[in-house]
């Protein structure tokens, strides 16, 4: 501490006996004497101990000394000690972290200095690039403190940093060349400073890949030991998902250039896993690494893309290691969920890679397929919910466009069967009935899958029978779910046996006439449908029943009596009432609940109450309401015979006064259309003037933060008050100011013009003089004369 204060005596001289300097007082000190030093080391001192004070007395160096700063960036950048000092400077007071010794100092400010000094920095985009320019110098003293400089800027102003550094030259190039830098702690910085970098920007996302980022990454992956390595891995695989997520040219560049085959070494567990066991940081890559193989194969990627994708994984054994962790002991119950996840998307809609999964078997006694051994936990009740719902996600994915996989699960429920061991179909019967509703609901979901766009499975599973007890008649197990429908009480089970049936009873007659003769069954919907009292999740159940009972009108084909599609349109008229049905049908689609469903086709819910509907079911629905509606309307016509022939007089009288009403409407709603088009530019007008708007406020902003710095500087260590009497009392001086120099301006002009009047009458006077024959010793000759000699000297 002694030589600190030693140094800083050196730096600005003593003080007068008895008086200690204010921060404030301190820091204009040293920003002079950076700024007229002709001394380097002097200058070097007082940059040394501005970036001491930075934390502390952030407000007085940020409002005094950036604009020095900045000039001796461009001034001294031959001295590297200089140029580091200045850089940490300004990256402590550019920072959002609200530093320990600011609490200290007492200082109230409400606003983020930090990010008011970041905006002032780089609204002269040079700045950025300057800084950028320091890269290049190999120094650790110079280079490490212009890394954490910009990655201090990014995170303040993200998208203006990204902006300037897309444009500035050779910018990105420059921040690629740190990945292998041979210090650790700059490379690791860097890297955290591409991850920022690269967030939301497809354009830098692209430059990167290209400028052979994979490769330095996975080289940096090998050195520090895969996934068995520190965080720096796990910083890896964030920036490598940065680059591939969304971004359909980096995934073709990523696949192309063969970085998925340098994957496969990551999935390889160590024999001894079980004994050695999995840190947490080695749990975090492994979670990074499958999410990079997810990103590629995700569902949200183009067809071709994912198909490629998919098909390089399996040539690359990438699908066997993922099999294989699958299957291993010891795994964490997060691992393993998210590789059943990856699994599912790897296999997703490729026959190949489907049917290798099929033939996968668990290392069990006996041996087991895999499938069965993921549906065993699918429905036992005891198992994580996460892991349940990936097993879910997993088969769907299975049975994604395979119609093959499809039959071979259809056919483990077949009387033909004689596969004694336990089959996937026995364990999704049993999930189906169970006491368990959320194993009811896996279940049905999983069954329904079975029967999408594949109408051959749908009347081979009307042939599946069920024993319910012991010496009676085996029912079929459509029969049986449209029993257990009206048994249950769990509202979960009831909406998954819905799906399954609407599911199976879609282009379906022959299912839909074993619904019809199910006693009880149409009693049940018709009930539930014209049902007036529920909560917030009965609106799904009871638009659920509408919906199987427009399916049974749609696919009807009049071959049970007394439900035809004509009988049914009156009951649902008559019993119903139209426009209640058209109500309830239209309460799915308008829940929250059918909004997240239809998404994306993986579950998605942190807990087992959310599962209501899901992905494909929606996609159904949504195909089949405009259906459902258009069977009731032309049964309906059909039925009363209406035309406005057969109506009496007072009928077309209403008719046409309807009619009337419409039309008015029709004229009122395209008004209000028009109100809104004028509406919608008016208020493009606002957010044009509020943007105007607020680039004035920030202007403001950052005179209001010097001015802050100014009062400071004259209230000396005061705390700051934000006080207006003190702004008005500065502005009035201010004023005096301008109107003082003014004045001073003026005056100087009136010398001026006497000054050029004497001039001339001097130069005729000696003119004079010479025509006279007198010698005028030449006042300027003189002084070059004397000039001369001096520089002789």
């Amino acid at each position: 501490m002694e030589y600190f204060r030693s140094g800083l005596k050196s730096v600005l001289g003593a003080p007068a006996p008895g008086t200690q300097p204010t921060g404030a007082e301190t820091v204009e000190r040293l920003v002079s004497r950076v700024s007229t030093s002709t001394l380097l080391e002097d200058r070097r001192d007082a940059c040394r101990a501005l970036k001491a004070l930075s934390r502390k007395y952030r407000l007085e160096v940020g409002a005094q000394g950036m604009d020095v700063l900045r000039q001796v960036l461009e001034l001294d950048r031959s001295d590297c000690e200089i140029i580091g000092y200045c850089l940490d400077t300004l990256c402590n007071i550019t920072s959002k972290e609200v530093f320990e010794e600011e609490n200290e100092s007492n200082i109230n400010i409400k606003v983020n200095v930090g990010e008011q000094f970041t905006e002032m920095f780089i609204k002269n985009t040079e700045n950025v690039t300057l800084v950028l320019s320091f890269l290049e110098e190999y120094d650790f003293r110079v280079r490490w403190p212009a890394v954490k400089l910009l990655t201090s800027l990014l995170a303040s102003k993200p998208k203006e940093i990204q902006d300037i550094i897309l444009v500035s030259p050779m910018g990105v190039s420059k921040l690629m060349d740190l990945l292998v830098e041979s210090r650790e702690v700059i490379r690791n910085d860097a890297l955290l400073l591409l991850i920022n970098l690269t967030k939301s920007n497809a354009n830098i996302q692209k430059i990167v890949a290209f400028e052979n980022a994979f490769d330095r990454l996975f080289d940096v992956i090998k050195e520090e030991g895969f996934t068995d390595g520190g965080i720096v891995v796990e910083d890896c695989m964030l920036l490598m998902l940065n680059l591939l997520k969304n971004n359909t040219s980096n995934i073709n560049f990523f696949k192309e250039g063969s970085y998925v085959q340098k994957l496969a070494p990551m999935f390889i567990l160590p024999e001894n896993i079980e004994e050695i066991g999995w840190s947490p940081q080695k749990v975090s890559n492994m979670h990074c690494v499958l999410q990079l193989v997810r990103t590629l194969v995700s569902p949200n990627n183009p067809v071709q893309i994912v198909t490629s994708c998919q098909k390089t994984m399996r040539n690359a054994n990438l699908l066997e290691a993922l099999c294989n962790i699958l299957m291993a002991s010891g795994v964490p119950v997060d691992i393993l969920t998210e590789t059943i996840n990856t699994v599912g998307e790897v296999i997703r809609g490729n026959l190949t890679n489907q049917e290798y999964f099929a033939n996968v078997m668990a290392p069990s006694n006996p041996p087991r397929p895999a499938i069965v051994v993921l549906l065993m936990s699918m429905v036992n009740e005891k198992q994580p919910f996460s892991l349940r719902c990936a097993v879910l996600y997993c088969f769907q994915c299975f049975l994604f466009k395979n119609e093959i996989g499809q039959e071979q699960v259809v056919q483990t429920l077949l009387p033909s069967s004689t596969n004694s061991t336990l089959t996937t179909g026995q364990l999704l019967c049993g999930g189906l009935f169970s006491s368990d509703s959320l194993s009811n609901w896996f279940s049905s979901v999983a069954l329904s899958h079975t029967l999408i766009e594949n109408p051959a499975q749908r009347e081979q599973l009307l042939r599946v029978l069920l024993s319910t007890n012991l010496g009676t008649q085996p029912v079929s197990l459509l029969h049986q779910c449209a029993v257990y429908l009206q048994q249950t009480s769990k509202l979960q089970a009831k909406i998954g046996i819905l799906m399954l049936l609407a599911m199976w009873m879609s282009h379906c007659p022959q299912a839909v006439q074993v619904f019809l003769n199910v006693p009880g069954a149409m009693a049940f919907l018709t009930a539930q449908t014209s049902a007036s009292e529920y909560d917030n999740n009965e609106e799904i159940l009871q638009g659920l029943c509408a919906f199987l009972m427009g399916l049974c009108v749609a696919f009807n084909d009049n071959s049970v009596q007394n439900y035809s599609k004509e009988n049914l349109s009156q009951l649902i008229e008559k019993r119903v009432g139209t426009e209640t049905y058209c109500k309830k049908l239209g309460e799915i689609s308008r829940h929250e609940v059918y909004a997240k469903a239809a998404k994306q086709p993986q579950i998605r819910a942190k807990h087992s109450s959310e599962l209501l509907l899901e992905f494909e079911f929606c996609k159904l629905f949504k195909a089949l309401e405009p259906v459902i509606i258009k069977a009731l309307g032309v049964q309906r016509d059909l039925s009363n015979g209406m035309s406005e022939l057969s109506l009496s007089e007072h009928e077309n009288a209403l008719l046409l006064q309807y009619k009337e009403l419409i039309r008015d409407q029709d004229k009122k709603l395209q008004d209000l259309q028009k109100n809104i088009n004028n509406l919608h530019r008016e208020n493009q007008d606002l957010k044009a003037q509020i943007e105007e708007l607020r680039q004035t406020n920030s202007q403001l902003h950052d005179q209001n933060t010097l001015l802050k710095a100014q009062m400071q500087l004259s209230a000396g260590t005061a705390p700051l008050t934000e006080s207006p009497d003190k702004v008005k009392q500065l502005e009035a001086e201010l004023l005096d100011k301008d109107a003082e120099l003014e004045r001073i301006r003026k005056d100087q002009d009136d010398l001026l013009e006497l000054l050029t009047d004497q001039d001339t009458k001097l130069n005729a006077f000696k003119n004079r003089l010479k025509e006279l024959g007198e010698t005028i010793e030449d006042a300027d000759s003189e002084d070059n004369n004397s000039l001369g000699s001096d520089n002789e000297m």
